[in-house]
């Protein structure tokens, strides 16, 4: 019995006797640290670390870990060394194409990586990245270790080749990847696909993939479409939870008791003023003539009545962040019972709305405001060629009939407008020129025309209309000292504006003298470059120079507007810091005090901004992407066809060419003349001999001579007689 005792006691002493995977964590660190070199071989680490009698179990699981963390690195199974000592940094890999790749450290240093130091790592992957030599001042690094797999899917096209066949990955490698036929769903040649990883190599050009779903003939942007907005997340259906609180919110309808508290506006001269397109109306405006000037009414859809914080309307809202809108198609935040039917300000409808006043100098200037709940009730629908047709004095006699109720309006809002345009230049606001792209989709789904975008007196209006609420519900957030969720645009890097000065002189535009480089300074350079052949060039440089706008818990302005108070309260059908600012309002205006509203909203505006950060720069991404398909279907058509465009922006391999219409297309180096070109970036690529040159805002013609609508490319070449 002695000896069996014996033998248990001893037992329980080996197994106390293993340390905890956090022990080991502390013990490998520890002993990596104090190491003489860089690399510790791992069975040395094991001795040091006594764990091969009974601890091997927890000694790898704290390897695992430390090496998921990002803190240390292992190299071939064998050799182990601290992150810190190799300048190795943890981040996540952000963008793929097919020749490089970014990866976004946590940190939030955004790499760039060449292809061939990818290590075939795919978009969400975790991994480790070193520094290495840069040839552009930007970060530019090399992936040492992936050290999580998150990414497996990946989009492109069928191809057959010797009778087999092979994906074509829209990113990720050049190479044609091998299909596992035993493992893929049916498929023909030209289909644009979805695919998954089932083999990882070293490279892109090594993985094996399966194919999981067919989106159509990668022929048509509609089929590349549905690819990109698989692959970038795009919310689908909403969930059933969701669609049953927005049907039983539609079918109660705007009853009278909805109007209790509420200031009744619907004898005032509301109306809203949107493209002919528009299903969700979320503002309406008046405006009226006082003793000191105007007073501007902004009367914003009160859907925050609607979505309760926390239900499953406004969680899902949040994940979504923003409407996404591309081609003829919209993926709304809200299901349509909200976007389309009890928010949206429909003509001669009872509609409960939160309204900002604001009262404005003769000048523009603002002198007060209030915000309140109310009910309103639209004169008429405006529409925005309607509405210049008017100002232009051009109008049909259906038009004329259509406004007959709110024509007195017109001209005063005409007048208000011209009052703030003027009001943003004298504060030096920079009028930079970002076109924009009408697509023109034909019945059977595809783009039969590209335009540009035309934005009459009526948009300007508008515009300055929804500026002018924005800077007053955040005036009213600062106020009130209270969370609020702002929309911020810092001042432009360092880096960037001396790039700025060191280029300027090269297209004969002095640049201001600064030391912190202000909204005036931009505003100035281009004033100066107007009116010259290079002015869209300036201006794209200005743009690419500034810092990217996104949504904040800090007030901390807005550079591109020159505005010190800026926040988006106009849209809370398609935009979630809208809805999020609209309940904050409403408390404030229900007496809730700075205490409260910092206990209640605190962390709700950190995370609502964050998301919605997120979301806004998937939606651009989904929307540009789509877009470059649309273009490349609508150039099919044209192929061979000669037109004239300005250089719009120029690389090492050849230079972009934009032509009227909005569309763009490269001309590859190889293309041009033959000789040694030098390439000044960002300015021109020359022929050393020649000295012919090709430089950022040349007007040049060039033929259409290759489409991919599956990768939204299209290809030009000069004109014979360039």
């Amino acid at each position: 019995m002695a000896g069996k005792s014996k033998k248990k006691i001893t037992s329980k002493k080996k197994i106390s006797s293993a340390l905890s995977v956090g022990s080991y964590k502390n013990k490998i660190v520890t002993f990596l640290e104090t190491h003489d070199r860089k690399f510790m071989l791992l069975e040395e680490l094991q001795k040091k670390c006594r764990s091969k009698k009974n601890g091997h179990e927890n000694f790898t699981a704290a390897l695992s870990e430390l090496r998921t963390e990002g803190v240390i690195l292992v190299r071939k199974g064998m050799k182990i060394s601290l992150c810190s000592r190799m300048n190795c940094h943890p981040g996540t890999v952000s963008r793929l194409s097919r020749t490089f790749g970014f990866v976004m450290t946590d940190d939030g240093t955004e790499y760039f990586v060449p292809g061939k130091f990818m290590l075939g790592a795919m978009p969400g992957d975790r991994v480790l990245i070193t520094d290495i030599p840069s040839r552009t001042d930007e970060p530019e690094g090399e992936i040492v270790d992936i050290i999580e797999e998150k990414g497996s899917t990946l989009s492109g096209r069928i191809e057959i080749v010797d009778g087999e066949p092979y994906l074509v990955p829209d990113t990720a490698s050049r190479s044609h990847l091998i299909i596992s036929l035993r493992e893929s769903v049916p498929f023909e040649e030209g289909d644009k696909v979805l695919a998954e990883i089932v083999y990882r190599g070293r490279r892109h050009a090594e993985h094996k993939v399966k194919i999981r779903l067919v989106f159509g003939s990668s022929e048509y942007a509609a089929s590349s479409a549905a690819s990109i907005l698989m692959m970038h997340g795009a919310p689908e259906d909403f969930p059933e939870d969701a669609l049953r609180d927005a049907k039983k919110i539609s079918e109660g309808g705007v009853q009278d008791f909805c109007f209790n508290n509420r200031e009744d506006l619907r004898d005032l001269c509301i109306f809203t003023i949107d493209g002919a397109e528009s299903k969700d109306l979320d503002d309406a405006v008046s405006v009226e003539r006082t003793d000191k000037g105007y007073r501007l009414g902004v009367h914003i859809a009160d859907v925050s009545h609607y979505v309760k914080g926390n239900s499953p309307l406004d969680k899902e809202a949040l994940r979504r962040g923003t409407s996404i809108y591309y081609a003829d198609k919209v993926i709304p935040m809200l299901p349509k019972e909200l976007s389309n039917g009890i928010c949206s300000l429909n003509p001669n409808e009872n509609r409960l709305t939160l309204s900002a006043f604001i009262d404005l100098a003769q000048d523009g200037e603002m002198l007060s405001y209030r915000f309140c709940k109310s009910v309103i009730s639209s004169r008429v629908k405006g529409v925005y060629s309607e509405i210049n047709a008017i100002l232009a004095g051009n109008e049909s006699p259906e038009i004329r009939e259509k406004y007959d109720c709110v024509r007195d309006a017109i001209p005063l809002i005409d007048e208000l407008a011209d009052m703030l345009i003027a009001k943003r230049a004298r504060r030096h606001t920079p009028e930079l020129d970002t076109p924009e792209s009408k697509l023109v989709i034909g019945e059977n789904g595809v783009c039969v025309d590209v335009l540009p975008r035309e934005r009459g007196k009526s948009e300007r209006i508008i515009e300055e209309f929804m500026l002018t609420a924005n800077e007053a519900a955040a005036k009213l957030a600062r106020e009130k000292e209270s969370p609020f969720v702002y929309r911020i645009h810092e001042t432009p890097p360092l880096d960037k504006t001396d790039r700025l000065r060191e280029l300027l002189p090269k297209f004969g535009i002095d640049c201001p003298n600064f030391t912190d480089f202000k909204p005036a300074h931009a505003s100035a350079i281009l004033e100066k470059a107007e009116n010259t052949p290079y002015y869209e060039a300036v201006n794209l440089m200005v743009l690419r120079s500034m810092a990217k706008a996104k949504y904040s818990e800090e007030p901390l302005g807005h550079f591109g507007l020159a505005l010190k108070d800026y926040a988006h309260f106009t849209s809370p059908i398609r935009r979630y810091p809208d809805l999020a600012i609209h309940r904050i309002i409403s408390d404030i205006l229900a007496g809730y005090g700075t205490q409260w509203l910092g206990k209640r909203y605190s962390g709700f505006v950190h995370n609502a901004a964050e998301k919605s950060s997120g979301a806004e720069l998937r939606a651009v991404a989904i929307e540009r992407e789509c877009e470059d398909c649309y273009k490349a279907e609508f150039m099919k058509s044209h192929l061979g066809e000669v037109f004239e465009g300005r250089i719009s922006s120029v690389t090492e391999f050849g230079f972009y060419v934009t032509l009227p219409s909005t569309v763009e297309g490269l001309v590859h180096i190889r293309t041009l003349p033959e000789g040694e070109y030098d390439y000044s970036e960002p300015i021109s690529l020359t022929e050393k001999f020649s000295g012919v040159s090709y430089r950022l805002g040349d007007t040049v013609k060039v033929l259409c001579s290759a489409v991919n609508v599956s990768e939204g490319q299209v290809d030009f070449v000069l004109d014979d007689d360039e």
